[in-house]
């Protein structure tokens, strides 16, 4: 808010997320000519969001009084003193109500100087707004990057573990197998070839492989990094959301294609991640 030329005006700006832009401006009447150039500022530095810009003003000088126009006030009374109920003092004329007819109450001369006072006011005072909010969405910015990079570092985590794990589910497949197998081939009195064993294991170990789903969900959370250590202003909320879609479904196939008990926590872990990316990136340009 500011005071000039005996007015004192206040502009407010609200800010609530949206995926798109949307600027509601409420303006004085007599100034709602403004209401195209503020929202075009608006449009220049804001490029998301749901925008309520509330703007008034209040007149402390006597150049806040509107004019009478006599001859039309004058007009007025003479038609109604014509009629029976006026003239019979059964109906009193009220200032109050005669005011209010059309034409009586004039607008003050400087009407243009007024309005060109307003609006440099009021634009300076939006710009002043805009530079406290767009502090404010940079400070809380700076914050969602860094739960967003706190996340990709646990997902990041959970893949090496994964990585590291999947090797060791087909040898201990084996090991399980074979010895099974010979156990009720002793039992049995009968006896299995090599190469039917490594049918079976190869099989297993095929059905079972994550290697693919492992090296892409890697390769989503390198270009994820990319994303958060951009340095240029191109808006990158929906491209990490369809980032994010990529890396659960990539997740998702790990967890059903593999059988181990540690993975499978490991797949859980990472989707609980990958959820909150998803809600997180709906903040983000």
């Amino acid at each position: 808010s500011a005071p000039e030329g005996g007015t004192h005006y206040f502009v407010e700006v609200r800010s609530l997320n949206n995926k798109y832009f949307k600027a509601t401006i409420r303006l004085p009447e007599e100034f709602q000519g403004l209401e195209a150039e503020m929202e075009t500022r608006l449009r220049e530095r804001i490029t998301r969001g749901t925008i309520t810009v509330n703007a008034r003003c209040s007149e402390t000088t006597e150049n806040a009084a509107h004019e009478i126009n006599g001859k039309a006030l004058e007009r007025y009374v003479t038609q109604l003193k014509r009629l029976p109920m006026v003239a019979s003092g059964e109906i009193a004329l009220e200032v109050s109500s005669l005011l209010g007819l059309p034409g009586v109450l004039q607008p003050p001369s400087n009407e243009e100087e007024r309005f060109e006072r307003a609006r440099g006011a009021f634009l300076g005072l939006l710009s002043r707004a805009l530079d406290g909010l767009i502090g404010m969405r940079e400070r809380e910015g700076q914050a969602l990057v860094e739960d967003l990079e706190r996340q990709r570092a646990f997902i990041a985590e959970r893949l090496k573990l994964i990585a590291d794990r999947a090797p060791t589910v087909v040898s201990e497949y084996e090991t399980r197998l074979r010895t099974r197998i010979e156990t009720m081939l002793r039992e049995a009195g009968v006896s299995l070839q090599p190469v039917d064993l490594i049918r079976e294991i190869a099989t297993y170990a095929e059905r079972t492989d994550i290697a693919e789903e492992v090296k892409r969900l890697g390769g989503h959370l390198e270009q994820f990094a990319d994303l958060l250590s951009n340095g240029n202003d191109r808006p990158i909320g929906r491209t990490l959301d369809f980032l994010a879609q990529e890396m659960l479904r990539e997740t998702n196939t790990i967890a059903s294609k593999s059988p181990d008990a540690t993975i499978a926590r490991c797949a859980v872990d990472v989707k609980g991640a990958i959820d909150r990316i998803k809600e997180q990136a709906q903040n983000v340009e």
